[in-house]
């Protein structure tokens, strides 16, 4: 389910970002006196009421302004309010409305989008004062005065906000059904391995980066399983997103990784592994994701003895916190490997979700303990005392010890490695937590 999009616009200077930072908590977009310091959309993940939405930042938009900077700033808080389910138009209540306020709103007003009117620099308690009235002149209902400085009306207008987020709509997918998002910087073959395993050209193909806007979903039966592949944009890295809709579709792509079952980590074969990559895989790592590393355009690779397992290593290397994860390669033009990666998804999905009882870990953790004697620092010394699974999906275990300080990180890998050497957990990350057992 995607979270609500709210886009803050406005003419340059009014405050959105001074309001931006006070509702997320911390200094993202940078706040000056200067008009236009706001260039690129901004984003962060807010909660208010128990409900997590996406706030963007935007520049300012000047309608009648020619420079250049401006124009692409105009452009850029075009495409958040194409995306935004609800938008906070924002004006300046010591200045009044300005020319550039009228045509902010009649743009707005094209959109048929719910937006709300804040005006800001509203600094005392109490009634709005009389010259903010002239406000409902931009035709848009209901004033809601705020001071983004002293925090004042913050709570009334984002109580505001809540009332038009869409309903949350959960999709009936099937229990046994498998979500599979399909991630990965742009231009890897995202779309064209959907398209090959749809056997219909279901999504746009295009060899320009950032075709791909939104997370789609394509639901699919294969010898009688079933499966909602969630096609992505791609993700880079932020110093190189200078289109304003791929800038967008980050928000999307992470979305869809959250959603997800089981990630396909595609990697370029011709460009090879890339930090970025390994930030992506990260991503999906720290969601708890079970996760297949798919190395697309094997066919475009000139390939000699050996070819294939020093990939391997490479890759291994790139990424050292994920070598539970499985690599395929594959070519999603001529259908190279299609069959095998769909083994492999439903390998690690059950995988992710297999429970081991009480019983057979603690002979393994025993086992373990007896092998290689828990660390010890100034003369006390760890004791392990037992472990129990608590959920799955990743694989999540409760270990109950005598000192959690003890509990050094690499006696933690030991533990897990003896799980996977025992019980597989290929392809899904382990989670541990670590409690003292009660001294009584």
């Amino acid at each position: 389910m995607s979270k609500p999009v709210v886009a803050i616009v406005g003419r340059p200077n009014v405050g959105k970002s001074t309001f931006f930072n006070y509702v997320a908590r911390k200094r993202i977009s940078i706040v000056d006196d200067t008009p236009g310091i706001t260039r690129d959309r901004i984003y962060t993940e807010v909660e208010w009421r128990n409900r997590k939405f996406v706030l963007i930042d935007t520049g300012g938009i000047e309608p009648y302004a020619e420079d250049i900077i401006m124009q692409q700033m105009k452009r850029q808080a075009e495409m958040a309010i194409e995306m935004a389910d609800v938008i906070l138009f924002m004006v300046d209540g010591k200045y009044g409305i300005t020319a550039s306020d009228s045509e902010v709103a009649q743009m707005l007003r094209k959109t048929r989008k719910p937006v709300i009117l804040a005006i800001n620099k509203i600094d005392n308690v109490g009634e709005m004062p009389p010259e903010a009235y002239e406000f409902y002149n931009l035709g848009f209902g209901d004033l809601i005065s705020i001071s983004s400085v002293h925090g004042l009306g913050i709570g009334d207008l984002l109580d505001e906000i809540y009332n038009y987020f869409p309903q949350q709509v959960v999709k009936d997918y099937d229990e046994h059904l498998i979500k599979v998002a399909v991630v990965g910087k742009p231009n890897t073959g995202k779309s064209s391995l959907i398209n090959n395993i749809l056997g219909e050209e279901r999504v746009i193909v295009s060899d320009i980066p950032g075709t791909t806007r939104d997370a789609i979903d394509s639901y699919v039966e294969k010898e009688d399983n079933k499966y909602i592949f969630i096609d992505t944009a791609g993700i880079r890295r932020r110093s190189r997103v200078n289109e304003s809709i791929e800038r967008y579709s980050v928000i999307r792509s992470w979305t869809a990784i959250e959603r997800a079952d089981v990630c396909l980590i595609m990697i370029d074969a011709v460009e090879g592994a890339t930090e970025q990559d390994t930030k992506i895989a990260g991503y999906a790592h720290d969601e708890g994701k079970a996760s297949v590393i798919v190395i697309n355009k094997w066919d475009l690779v000139e390939k000699t003895t050996g070819t294939l397992e020093d990939y391997k290593k490479k890759v291994v290397a790139k990424f050292p916190f994920m070598t539970y994860a499985p690599i395929v390669f594959i070519s999603a033009l001529t259908g190279q490997r299609i069959n095998s990666l769909f083994e492999l998804i439903n390998y690690v999905a059950d995988q992710a979700a297999l429970r081991i009882s009480t019983g057979m870990l603690n002979d393994v953790l025993n086992e373990a303990v007896a092998i290689t004697q828990p660390p010890s620092d100034k003369g006390k010394r760890l004791k392990v005392f037992y472990m129990t699974q608590v959920s799955v999906k990743p694989p999540t275990f409760v270990i109950f010890v005598n000192s959690k300080e003890l509990m050094h990180y690499s006696y933690e890998r030991y533990i897990e490695n003896q799980l996977r050497k025992n019980f597989g957990f290929e392809g899904t990350p382990i989670r541990f937590i670590i409690r003292e057992r009660d001294k009584e």
